[in-house]
């Protein structure tokens, strides 16, 4: 019974990942949702930019927070083990969740592009962003990053094993082509608003910190093997001309 408890648990928060992934789309994009990052502004600016940035700051502070190991190793003193990553999960679907219903748009358009053309480009770099950043996913184990595979292990008495170090697909080109997917996400808009540019630089701003504490923590799990990583491949921007040699060096690892 606790065995599958566990995994209707993880399914559960697997299935709210799910739909809060496909309401983003919308949100972000500003289409097909009753909730949408742009807008008119309704009400005091300030007001509405001091909700803004609090809504950005409680998604980025439990999303960094709950994923440092320190963190871990005293939240898993009261969340079991195989359920941590899922209910991680669960909190930061619902960290955006609150996000979708409580952002302000602070309307002032600064840029709108009209021409069908150009919008349709800008779009399809939006939707190329959503690919790869969930493609990315993928690659590193979609299931284990999002806490499946850990609650299905359980489920059937095995061991989910130990972390290994592997770089394949876009992570020869970059170190970290999620947040390469999420920068895109941001800006990648055909009308860029206040209450838009806020997100976007506000979420970049975070993403340049965060890779500072998550490669903290990944040279203390792998050691000599990540600093070589490092040394070979770029953060966020590829280098083509050096891709080759990157790609050899990352299969070192």
């Amino acid at each position: 019974m606790k065995r599958s408890l566990f995994l209707l648990y993880g399914v559960f928060c697997y299935l709210v990942f799910l739909g809060v992934f496909a309401y983003a789309i919308g949100f972000l994009g500003s289409f097909a949702t009753p909730t949408q990052l742009d807008g008119p502004l309704v009400g005091s600016f300030w007001k509405a930019l001091a909700i803004d940035l609090g809504l950005l700051v409680l998604f980025a502070v439990q999303h960094s927070v709950m994923a440092r190991p320190a963190f871990k190793r005293a939240w898993t003193k009261i969340v079991p083990k195989q359920l941590e990553r899922s209910t991680y999960v669960l909190f930061s679907s619902v960290a955006l969740i609150i996000m979708f219903a409580f952002w302000q748009p602070l309307g002032g358009p600064i840029w709108d592009v009209m021409d069908p053309a150009a919008k349709g480009t800008i779009y399809l770099f939006y939707a190329v962003g959503w690919l790869v950043l969930f493609l990315s996913t993928c690659l590193i184990d979609h299931f284990e990053l999002f806490g499946l595979r850990q609650v299905w292990s359980y489920f059937r008495g095995s061991s989910t094993g130990e972390p290994t170090f592997v770089t394949p697909g876009f992570y020869k080109l970059v170190r970290h082509p999620i947040y390469v997917g999420w920068i895109m996400i941001a800006w990648f808009t055909p009308i860029m608003t206040l209450a838009h540019l806020v997100y976007a630089v506000v979420s970049t701003a975070y993403i340049l910190v965060a890779i500072r504490w998550e490669e903290r923590d990944l040279i203390d799990v792998h050691g000599e093997s990540y600093l070589r990583y490092k040394r070979a491949v770029p953060s966020l921007i590829p280098r083509f001309g050096r891709s080759a040699e990157a790609a050899g060096l990352a299969e070192q690892v």
